[in-house]
């Protein structure tokens, strides 16, 4: 079954969302599945998922491969970890929309859990361990024909890795047991003007994150990376690039307005003021961040009319 023509209403309701914002749920699911349709995973595949996170990605994968496919969705974040824990913000107040997604009730556990008991279950084995440690697990491969997976998929996940090392060893890693790569991440590229303050939004935050010890963060944006620079690394790793293109997202995605109210929310200028001592570190960081919320001038509807940035899909061989 082909990826146009999976159904995204149905598998929407396969994730554990608030009944009152199906339409939250649904347009991350319309989004994997254009993801997906640049992929072209065969039905029947056995797919490596890491950073499969509540498992937005992993049911649109799950129903691509079919019965006869597999899915092993790795995420090491602990079970009780929900959006919740995300720190709260007046501003945040203004939306119920954003509140829903960036205020989730549910955590890691229940979200995978509800999956489960799903159509969709059989086909899912959720791991809690990071990647690094699972990929350490696996035995070697006898050779190329005997590896454990078709595909690996990283979808919104690479920006969570504590550093560039890490990713490229895990890349690395990845050659010994995987015949595909496929990796989608935000882009740094708006086309649509209104996405330019998530641009801004996310180089702000990398700026602070990066003065933070390393593995300490609970941030969406940990280690901000371009596709040349992501790209650059695969290729270090053993990898070669068959394909890559631009995705623009749909009104629908509210990504980047969940990364400007973080970037411009008062307890963001409290951690730079604690964790930025040098006075001119300090202020790149709040130039970066006076920036986006000057961008947000040319937005219809300020914060609430942000779009979410083009998204980098490629595919590795």
């Amino acid at each position: 079954m082909s990826s146009t023509q999976l159904d995204a209403e149905a598998i929407a309701r396969l994730s554990l969302h608030a009944p009152a914002h199906f339409g939250i749920q649904h347009s991350q699911t319309i989004h994997r599945l254009e993801l997906l349709q640049r992929w072209n995973i065969p039905l029947g595949s056995k797919v490596l998922e890491l950073g499969c996170g509540q498992g937005d990605c992993t049911t649109v994968l799950a129903s691509a491969v079919g019965e006869e496919g597999s899915v092993v969705a790795v995420d090491p974040a602990d079970l009780d970890y929900g959006e919740s824990s995300r720190p709260s913000n007046h501003a945040e107040e203004e939306s119920s929309q954003l509140m829903t997604r960036a205020g989730s009730p549910f955590t890691l556990g229940q979200a995978q859990g509800h999956i489960s008991q799903g159509p969709l279950g059989g086909r899912i084995t959720w791991v809690q361990q990071s990647p690094h440690d699972y990929l350490s697990s696996l035995p070697s491969p006898s050779d190329s024909d005997s590896k454990a997976f078709d595909v690996a998929v990283l979808a919104h996940s690479l920006w969570y890795f504590a550093s560039p090392s890490l990713i490229v060893s895990t890349f690395h890693a990845l050659k010994q047991h995987s015949k595909r790569l496929l990796l989608a991440e935000w882009s740094l590229v708006a086309t649509h003007p209104s996405a330019q303050p998530h641009v801004l939004a996310v180089l702000t935050q990398a700026a602070l994150e990066c003065r933070k010890p390393q593995g300490s963060s609970k941030s969406n944006v940990r280690t901000v990376l371009s596709p040349k620079r992501l790209a650059e690394l695969a290729l270090e790793a053993g990898w070669q690039l068959q394909s890559e293109t631009r995705v623009q997202c749909g009104e629908g995605l509210f990504d980047g307005q969940w990364e400007v109210y973080a970037c411009l929310d008062p307890s963001f200028t409290k951690q730079v003021e604690e964790l930025v001592t040098d006075e001119r570190e300090r202020a790149v960081v709040f130039a970066t961040r006076d920036a986006c919320e000057a961008s947000l001038e040319g937005v219809q509807g300020g914060r609430k009319g942000v779009r979410s940035m083009d998204v980098w899909v490629s595919s590795f061989v």
